[in-house]
């Protein structure tokens, strides 16, 4: 996913706002580092595109609000054994 920086993270935020994706799973997807997802996102995205990076953040701000509960959940089905 090398390229138009710009594409790149416009294409991250789109994607990450239609799925609620989080920045690991977006990474993923695209096969790039969340480290590189994140910079996309938090520094390059809101100088070039602020209502689109407004928008991504809201996402971003609500996954990390809840990836605690997501930990626990997890944590849960690893001890339990996968309920």
């Amino acid at each position: 996913m090398k390229g138009n920086i710009e594409e790149r993270a416009c294409q991250l935020a789109l994607y990450i706002i239609e799925n609620k994706a989080t920045v690991r799973g977006a990474a993923q997807r695209f096969g790039i580092s969340k480290s590189t997802v994140h910079k996309d996102l938090s520094e390059r995205l809101p100088a070039f595109n602020k209502p689109l990076y407004l928008q991504v953040k809201q996402v971003l701000d609500e996954n990390k609000a809840e990836r605690h509960i997501r930990g626990g959940i997890a944590t849960r089905r690893k001890y339990r054994g996968g309920d």
